[in-house]
């Protein structure tokens, strides 16, 4: 029996790690913050290591991008320090880390797809902190995976899709920015990745890196919102196409977000499917959940 540990309990990406299908054999435990807190590293790595897990899945983010320009502290803490954290543990236990972590620790400036061999350089803290968690982890464990992705979405915690449903739900006029290009991921899309390579690494055939993992194809976040009304059958809400000067938020936000996952198809098998497919899917299950009140 193999034990693999996730970081992360209530997260979008921690909650579709817990329901994937997992193959018999592995013992999957789901840790959240009240558990393995990363804000504490030293009290995080004594927890890891007392569990003893086959493998660690960090899952755990601060992941609020606005937030983290007054906190950066916080941020720091458990994106950079809490991951360093994570990966000594995992260095003392002689197990491999999948480490999550975000486009933002691009600038945007890039025409055209991202690879992971381009140059990092995020504009806000929580791109910044992230950024730091990922040189953290090269630095403590060499046997690790870390996995970029991109406007991540679920049926459950807080994320674009969800905002935009309750939002129509009160007819309000939207202003959605239509300059800054990514790729939707869903949770669940992630979480089949991650499962993909967690197989692989306890069968000690897994290929160690950063990689690059997100629903295929591109769109602004003004397209985003129209293809989500445009599935979900609600009635669409005024929307009307803005610039990000129109749009301040305290955390500059790259324009071009969008990666390029074909090393991960390469060598993991795994390619993610086009996003608006695994949209639909994610509206089906917010549907069905809103009907039945789970």
């Amino acid at each position: 029996m193999s034990r693999v540990l996730v970081l992360g309990r209530k997260g979008q990406v921690a909650a579709a790690l817990a329901k994937a299908s997992w193959p018999a054999g592995i013992e999957v435990l789901c840790h959240g913050r009240e558990a393995i807190d990363l804000g504490q590293p030293e009290s995080a790595q004594a927890a890891i290591r007392q569990l003893r897990p086959d493998l660690v899945i960090n899952a755990a983010a601060f992941t609020a991008v606005d937030l983290a320009e007054s906190e950066q502290a916080s941020a720091f803490a458990i994106n950079r320090d809490g991951a360093a954290a994570a990966a000594a543990a995992c260095a003392h236990l002689d197990v491999p880390l999948i480490h999550l972590s975000t486009d933002y620790v691009f600038d945007g400036r890039k025409q055209g797809a991202y690879v992971e061999d381009d140059a990092v350089n995020p504009l806000s803290i929580y791109g910044k902190s992230k950024e730091a968690g990922e040189r953290a982890v090269r630095a403590a464990l060499p046997a690790h995976v870390i996995l970029r992705t991109s406007w991540v979405y679920a049926p459950i915690g807080r994320n674009f899709v969800l905002s935009m449903l309750a939002r129509a739900d009160k007819g309000e006029p939207l202003r959605i920015v239509n300059d800054q290009q990514g790729c939707p991921t869903a949770a669940s899309e992630i979480a089949r990745a991650i499962l993909a390579v967690a197989q692989r690494l306890l069968a000690g055939s897994g290929t160690f890196g950063t990689f690059h993992f997100c629903g295929a194809g591109s769109t602004s976040w003004y397209g985003f919102a129209e293809a989500i009304f445009e599935s979900a059958g609600v009635k669409r809400p005024q929307l009307t196409a803005i610039p990000t000067g129109d749009y301040p938020t305290p955390a500059r936000r790259p324009a071009n977000s969008v990666l390029d996952a074909g090393k991960f198809r390469r060598l993991y098998g795994v390619a993610a499917r086009p996003w608006r497919e695994s949209l639909a899917e994610c509206l089906a299950a917010i549907a069905t959940r809103n009907h039945t009140g789970a």
